[in-house]
């Protein structure tokens, strides 16, 4: 996981960047609900995901946690989806394993 940040943040009607850090994010999204394995494990996701294709997204913590939900287990997610395990939830959406724990964050749906 890097210590920088790829995550813009927009400012204004034109447009000017900011880059967010992996802290900003974090301590944003542990305000949003996300436990602080949680947000590491989001950030690093969405960090991946603006190189693998070449975007840049929007630092929007609101849209993420609308998008993203964070569970402390499968039988936590399996209260609000109905699965039976989770190769079935990968065929589904996404799902980012937080490391060193059972935690899991999907992308609703």
């Amino acid at each position: 996981m890097q210590n920088s940040g790829l995550l813009k943040q927009t400012k204004g009607n034109n447009q000017m960047k900011d880059t967010v850090t992996i802290w900003t994010f974090r301590n944003e999204m542990v305000n949003h609900g996300f436990s602080v394995k949680g947000s590491l494990a989001l950030f690093d996701y969405l960090e991946h995901l603006e190189e693998d294709c070449g975007i840049e997204l929007e630092y929007d913590p609101v849209s993420f946690r609308c998008d993203y939900n964070e569970y402390e287990n499968f039988e936590e997610l399996k209260r609000d989806y109905d699965v039976e395990d989770l190769n079935e939830l990968e065929d589904n959406t996404t799902v980012i394993k937080i490391p060193d724990s059972e935690g899991l964050i999907i992308q609703a749906y």
